[in-house]
């Protein structure tokens, strides 16, 4: 946004209307001894030319490489429209708007927004965005648990297959709060949850179950029989998703006989560049009668007084974010922008274009994994995928993964990291943004190096 500095004689206007002498009176009740004198660690000061100068050397520095990593950051190509609207004035602030009268236009965009992923995810209510996809798991125990008043034991089986990271993000917000996160182990052989073994928990009480769909490892559950089980336990359904899968694979709301009780997910694939890390967003939605329980925010669609059409944040009051021993939640912003490019994103591709990218991908990843079994290359897991793939290499693959990145290939993602029995097993990701010719080079690649590793 424009940066406009303040003249001299702007400053000496500002001063005289408060009557202040300078800029240094104003600070006066500060203590000499806690003042900073000057900033040393401030180099010192550059011309615009300069500047660009520096900056396009900096730029220059990165590496331009082939990228088959995923696990839960995707690369998609993102239409030019989508980040040239969504940076519009009108947009760039992402307070949440309260005055509904001065607000139409974001809150329609919300409300749009959470009519796509309530289509998408099958189940008929969406908040207006959580921070990202491992805090909106962890805010999703916490409302099984609120929602789920029968049970006592407080007690969630999170399979080990569900993104560590979220995991982690959900071990470190509801793990204090007497909340007992049970780990259920993954098929070795699968790389999905054996619902056989979960007979150990049948007849107890159990709050809920999370259910990723595809898992870490890119490979799909069998998400009915999870679903089906989970509510025979009378537990909570917590679906994690990628919103882009939900194209092509049944949508939460249909698992199973009744479907699941609420979903979560990133909504990175969804118009996110892969900018270092962020800022992504995380999308929830849930059955009618857990709406009350949901966190973030709602947008609803109503009429005035003169019975004109109008949007209106609904269900709960502001204060709900600031009383927070009234709140069912202590989220106190949403991911506006980002969400306004996914609004946007969605919007573009539409259902067909959506449907389109998410069959590429998979297309895609079928098709490295059949150059690589030709190459000698095994597959770690024999479960379904959608867009991702363990490859087990034989040898050590976080050295193999350096190794191709020198050869201008970003390998994957070595499982090692999380998983120590799984130190030879490289997860790589296939997106529609690669071609028959970057396959041909990730295998040539990946060879060259494994065999010399």
């Amino acid at each position: 946004m424009p940066f406009i500095p303040h003249t001299e004689s702007d400053v000496r206007e500002m001063l005289d209307a408060i009557g202040a002498d300078s800029v240094e009176t104003l600070f006066d009740e500060i203590p000499s001894a806690l003042r900073v004198d000057g900033l040393r660690g401030v180099p010192p000061a550059m011309s615009e030319m300069e500047v660009t100068r520096l900056m396009e050397a900096r730029a220059g520095e990165d590496a331009t490489c082939l990228n088959f990593i995923g696990a839960g950051a995707y690369e998609h190509h993102i239409p030019a429209a989508v980040w040239q609207i969504a940076t519009r004035g009108e947009f760039y602030s992402a307070y949440t708007p309260y005055q509904a009268e001065a607000s139409q236009g974001t809150l329609q965009l919300i409300y749009e927004y959470q009519t796509m992923m309530s289509r998408l995810t099958g189940l008929p209510m969406s908040n207006a965005s959580l921070y990202d996809g491992a805090s909106a798991l962890a805010e999703a125990v916490l409302m099984a648990v609120r929602a789920n008043r029968k049970s006592k034991a407080r007690k969630v089986l999170m399979p080990t297959s569900v993104h560590p990271a979220y995991r982690a993000v959900t071990r470190s917000i509801v793990g204090s709060q007497g909340i007992d996160l049970v780990e259920v182990p993954f098929d070795p052989d699968t790389g999905r949850v054996d619902v056989a073994s979960l007979s150990d928990f049948e007849g107890g009480d159990v709050t809920a179950l999370v259910i990723p769909q595809p898992n870490f490892f890119g490979v799909m559950e069998e998400v009915d029989a999870l679903t089906d089980w989970a509510h025979a336990q009378g537990a909570q359904a917590i679906g994690v998703v990628n919103p882009v899968s939900l194209a092509l694979l049944k949508a939460p709301g249909e698992w199973g006989t009744k479907g699941a009780d609420m979903v979560v997910g990133d909504g990175q694939p969804l118009g996110a560049p892969l900018s270092s890390g962020g800022p992504y967003f995380g999308f929830m939605c849930c059955r009618k009668e857990h709406v009350r329980q949901m966190p973030g925010r709602v947008v609803g669609r109503t009429k005035d007084a003169d019975g004109r059409e109008g949007f209106v944040l609904t269900l709960q009051a502001r204060e709900q974010h600031i009383r927070r021993s009234k709140a069912t939640s202590n989220i106190c912003t949403n991911q506006g922008l980002v969400v306004t490019a996914a609004t946007i994103h969605m919007a573009l591709l539409g259902p067909e274009g959506l449907e389109r990218v998410a069959s590429t991908c998979m297309n895609n990843t079928a098709a490295l994994v059949d150059k690589l079994k030709a190459r000698g290359f095994d597959v770690a897991f024999s479960g379904e995928r959608f867009h991702e793939a363990a490859i087990r290499l034989g040898t050590d693959a976080e050295k193999v993964m350096q190794r191709m990145s020198e050869e201008g290939v970003l390998g994957g993602y070595p499982l090692g990291r999380d998983y120590p029995d799984l130190k030879n097993v490289l997860l790589l990701c296939v997106t529609e943004t690669k071609t028959e010719a970057d396959l041909d080079a990730y295998v040539e690649a990946l060879e060259k190096v494994a065999s010399s590793v």
